[in-house]
This record gives C-alpha cells, sequence and structure tokens, in this order.
C-alpha cells in the first residue's frame, strides 16, 4: 500500500507536525480503504523551506539535465502504471479496464509532452539588441482534485520540473494515494531532495496555508470554482500568481439534420466516461426542436442499457460516484429536476436496482430542459444528461453562451456549418466532430471556469516569469 500516513519532503518520508488522521473510504463499498494523515500549516512551512532552498540549485540545472530528469521518471511511472491503476479504481471508483487507460495512461502523456516542451522551447528572445528571458517562477503549490487524479497532477509536476521550478504538491483527500506512488516514482528517479514536496492534507488546512505563504510564488489549482474563488483570496495579499481550472457546464450543440446515430454516441460517451466526473464532460445537449424527440429516445436508450458496476471488475460499465456526499448532492439535483418540470427519459434518484450499497448513480437523461432550470445551470459531475431543444443557430449559440462557465464546447455535424459557431462560443476548448482531448493543445476555460492554460508548451510557460534584459550582451545570456 502506498504510504499516505506521511508527508515526503525534502527527499524523505516524514511525520505530520500535529496532523490528524481520517479514513479514505472506498466508494463502491463505503467501507474504509486507507488511512490517511491530514497535514498542517507546520507541514507546509517545512515543505516551503525545503523547497526554497532547493530552487536555488535547480532553477539553474540546464535544459539537458532536466530532460534527463523527465526521461528518468517516464521510466519509473511505467513501472507504476498497475498500482497507478489500482489506486484510482479503490479511491474514486473509475472502472479499472479505465484506469489504466485513460487515467494513468494520462500521466505518461503529460510527461512526454513536458518533455518535448522543454526540448523545444526558446527560453530567450532576441529583441533588437535586446533580450527577453523566460526562467522560473519560483517555489509553486499545485492543488490536484480526485476526479482525473494522476493526469491533474503530472499535467502540473511534469511542465513545473520542465521550467525548473520547486514545489509542493496536495492532493485531494478523497483520492490521496496517486499523489504518494507519484512521490515514489520521483524518488526512484532521482529528483533532487526539496524539488518536489507532498504534504498531505484538506483544503481548509493544507490548501489555504498554501495559497496564503509568502514564500510561495504561485499557485496552480483544479477544481470547484467555489474552492477556486477562496484560493485566489487567500492567495491575493501576497499577489502571487494564480492559474485555475475549475468547473464547467459544456455545451453539445448537434447541428440541426445531423443524422442522429452518427452524433449522439460520442457526447453520451464523453458524459458516461468517468462516470460524470469530468469538468468537460458535454453535458448540456442541445438538439434542433425537429430532432429533440429522436434524441431523447435514443440518447434514453443508451444511458439506460449501460451498466453500473464494481470498478475493480473489468468490463463496459461505470463505477460509482467518489463519495457519499457526492451521491447526495447528485440525488438532489435529479430530484429538483423532477421537481422543476424536465422530462426523466431514465435513471432518477436512488441507486441501481440490485444495488444496497455504495456511491453508485443510475445513468439519467432528463428532456425538454430550459435554460431556467437548476440542471441546466449547476455542474452536476455524475452520469446526468440534459437535453434541450433550440429554433435555430442563434438560440443555439444563446444558450450555449447561457452559463458562468466556459471550459468547453462540443459541436457535431457538417464542419462547414460548425465553423459559423467555433468564435462565437465562450470556451477555451472547442471540439468538432472531435474525441478526447489533444495534450499538445492548451486546456483551461473562459468566465468561471478559470484563468491560464495547462499542456504542453502552453503549461510550461505558466511556471515561467519574464525578464527584459536592456543593452547588448553576447548572445546568450547566463
Amino acid at each position: 500500500m502506498p504510504n499516505t500516513m506521511q508527508h515526503y519532503i525534502d527527499g524523505h518520508w516524514i511525520d505530520s507536525q500535529g496532523g490528524r488522521t481520517v479514513p479514505v473510504i472506498n466508494p463502491a463499498t463505503d467501507q474504509s480503504a486507507a488511512d490517511l494523515i491530514l497535514g498542517t500549516a507546520a507541514d507546509v512551512d517545512a515543505a516551503v523551506v525545503a523547497a526554497r532552498r532547493a530552487f536555488e540549485t535547480f532553477s539553474l540545472t540546464s535544459r539537458e539535465e532536466r530532460v534527463a530528469l523527465l526521461e528518468r521518471i517516464v521510466a519509473e511511472y511505467q513501472k507504476r502504471v498497475p498500482d497507478i491503476a489500482r489506486a484510482i479504481a479503490t479511491e474514486m471508483g473509475c472502472p479499472i479496464s479505465i484506469a489504466q487507460t485513460a487515467q494513468a495512461g494520462s500521466g505518461l502523456g503529460h510527461l512526454g509532452q513536458a518533455l518535448n516542451a522543454l526540448k523545444n522551447y526558446e527560453f530567450s528572445e532576441k529583441i533588437g539588441d535586446n533580450r527577453v528571458v523566460r526562467e522560473p517562477i519560483g517555489v509553486v503549490a499545485l492543488i490536484t482534485p480526485w476526479n482525473w487524479p494522476m493526469n491533474q497532477i503530472v499535467a502540473k509536476v511534469g511542465p513545473a520540473l520542465a521550467a525548473g521550478c520547486t514545489m509542493i504538491l496536495k492532493p485531494s483527500e478523497e483520492a490521496p494515494s496517486c499523489a504518494a506512488i507519484f512521490a515514489e516514482i520521483l524518488d526512484a528517479a532521482g529528483v533532487p531532495p526539496g524539488v518536489f514536496n507532498l504534504v498531505q492534507g484538506d483544503g481548509e488546512g493544507v490548501g489555504t496555508a498554501l495559497a496564503q505563504h509568502p514564500d510561495i510564488d504561485m499557485v496552480s489549482f483544479t477544481g470547484s470554482t467555489r474552492a477556486g474563488i477562496m484560493v485566489a483570496k487567500n492567495a491575493a495579499d501576497t499577489v502571487k500568481r494564480v492559474a485555475q481550472e475549475l468547473g464547467g457546464k459544456s455545451p453539445n450543440i448537434i447541428l440541426e439534420g445531423t443524422p442522429l446515430d452518427k452524433a449522439l454516441p460520442g457526447g453520451v460517451g464523453g458524459v458516461l466516461l468517468n462516470s460524470g466526473q469530468s469538468c468537460v464532460a458535454p453535458t448540456r445537449m442541445l438538439v434542433h426542436k425537429s430532432q429533440h424527440d429522436e434524441a431523447a429516445e435514443k440518447v434514453g436508450a443508451m444511458f439506460a442499457a449501460k451498466k453500473v458496476g464494481d470498478p475493480l471488475s473489468e468490463g463496459d460499465h461505470i463505477g460509482p460516484v467518489v463519495s457519499q456526499r457526492q451521491w447526495d448532492r447528485i440525488q438532489g439535483l435529479i430530484q429538483t429536476g423532477i421537481d422543476e418540470g424536465a422530462t426523466l427519459v431514465t435513471g432518477g434518484t436512488g441507486r441501481p436496482e440490485g444495488m444496497d450499497a455504495g456511491s453508485y448513480v443510475r445513468p439519467t437523461v432528463f428532456a425538454n430542459v430550459t435554460p431556467d432550470m437548476t440542471i441546466a445551470k449547476e455542474e452536476i459531475f455524475g452520469p446526468v444528461l440534459v437535453l434541450m431543444p433550440y429554433e435555430d443557430d442563434e438560440d443555439a449559440i444563446r444558450i450555449a453562451n447561457d452559463t458562468p462557465y466556459g471550459l468547453g464546447a462540443y459541436i457535431a455535424g457538417d464542419p462547414a456549418h460548425a465553423r459559423k459557431f467555433v468564435s462565437r462560443i465562450r470556451a477555451g476548448a472547442v471540439f468538432v466532430n472531435a474525441g478526447g482531448l489533444a495534450m499538445d493543445m492548451p486546456f483551461g476555460g473562459y468566465k468561471q471556469s478559470g484563468n491560464g492554460r495547462e499542456f504542453g508548451r502552453f503549461g510550461l510557460e505558466e511556471f515561467l516569469e519574464v525578464k527584459s534584459v536592456i543593452g547588448a550582451l553576447p548572445e546568450e545570456v547566463d
């Protein structure tokens, strides 16, 4: 079992200074899967001291040294994929088949993109007789969520290392084992002491201490918009950089006249993947009024056919949502959808038939949803899809943008027709007849979905500071 009862600070596993122990609950069984130490502000202070000391030397390492380090990390990561997958399946309920591929594989993808970015990035640019130099920003705090634990950990740690930063990671207390395994990976790869530090804990304790700490230069946060607002407020007094990837309520516009059998499966799969627990999931399906009822029937059949089962069993099914608290919230929103008059096509409240334990949710579809309904506005973060009829293109664009979020948007249909929509959709990513994310493309949101961008070169640049060097100097600035 990974070590979740100690922190990894300055190259060593150490006990907490005053932390308390809590259970990590397996959402498939409602039983404890591990014990976790919740760190303290004193633990954060120790990690920051180590990271600040290490920055003095690691920030001066060469591109070649950091490339070699990342390559060693890749080799060690590959050895631990089965351990990572089992931790994800056990702690947050993702089926093992997806945990081994999409979940664990995303970490390898981000390491590869960090390597590519580091090998090709121009850290120094000549402008006339002067030069612009990009340098590591300093000591960074990385706060990550439970829904794609390795994806978000490595999407931050990889480019931060590539940039020459040192760091303190606080993973979600609901899925902490991946971070402990990753610390073991970095230790085995020879990451110098103090460059990477892991402090386990919750947002109220460790997260707040990190955001407020005067010796931390940047916070990179992924999580809910509500929590992101608190991180930004806590960081404001020390005027540190804050990069945030927050919530979403992504529209999926099925263009008028598009064959539904071709257009619907991708959107359905995007919602059901990971039991709907993806910030960029296409959870609002916008269908022309002439095709709405047919789409509701077809989508309802797809959701009704989706099996729900044990995340540790192989197969094409979805697992539970992450916790009883999340289950309760989803149940409340499903009931609200019913109460507000949306048409329940399939699913509904309660657990799937035959299940009397675990945070399992019935795959649920609502039709005839209007923009004023709660389920059209709030991020549900479960296997719940809402179908919304629209009148014409202008109406579809209006409904798509009628949200405080702006992380992603999807368009299915003729590419020439879709092109008219792209510049008018207020979202950080627009997927046109496309599948998953491209890890060399920038990922982040408009509006209350955050600020800054992750992945590839764009993720590397988040961890760099810009310096102007004025005056004639030799070609290279050391």
